[in-house]
C-alpha cells in the first residue's frame, strides 16, 4: 500500500522537482495529493517569478499536472484545517 503524500506548493515549484515528484507518483510508490489551494499558491508563485510564462502556458501546466495523477485532488478538508489551526493556537505553536 503506497504512502499518501501531500505535495505542498514549495515542492511543486521549481519545475524539475515537480517533474520528479509527479514521476514518483506515477510509479505507485506514493499516492500524491494536493489541494486546489496548494495549486493556486504554486502557480501564483510561478507567475510572479517567471513573467516570461504566459497565462496560457501556466494553465496548460496546471491542467497537465492535475491530469497526470488520478485522484490527486484533496477536497473537503477545510473544517479539519480550521480545527488544527485552533488546536495549534491553543497550544501556542
Amino acid at each position: 500500500m503506497p504512502f499518501v503524500v501531500v505535495y505542498d506548493a514549495c515542492v511543486l515549484y521549481p519545475a524539475p522537482l515537480r517533474d520528479l515528484l509527479v514521476r514518483l507518483g506515477l510509479t505507485g510508490l506514493v499516492q500524491a495529493k494536493w489541494t486546489e489551494q496548494i495549486l493556486e499558491e504554486c502557480f501564483r508563485s510561478i507567475a510572479q517569478q517567471r513573467p516570461d510564462l504566459t497565462p496560457q502556458k501556466l494553465e496548460r501546466s496546471r491542467r497537465l499536472l492535475s491530469e497526470a495523477i488520478p485522484d490527486c485532488q484533496v477536497k473537503g478538508y477545510e473544517a479539519l484545517a480550521v480545527s488544527v489551526a485552533r488546536l495549534r493556537e491553543s497550544l501556542g505553536i
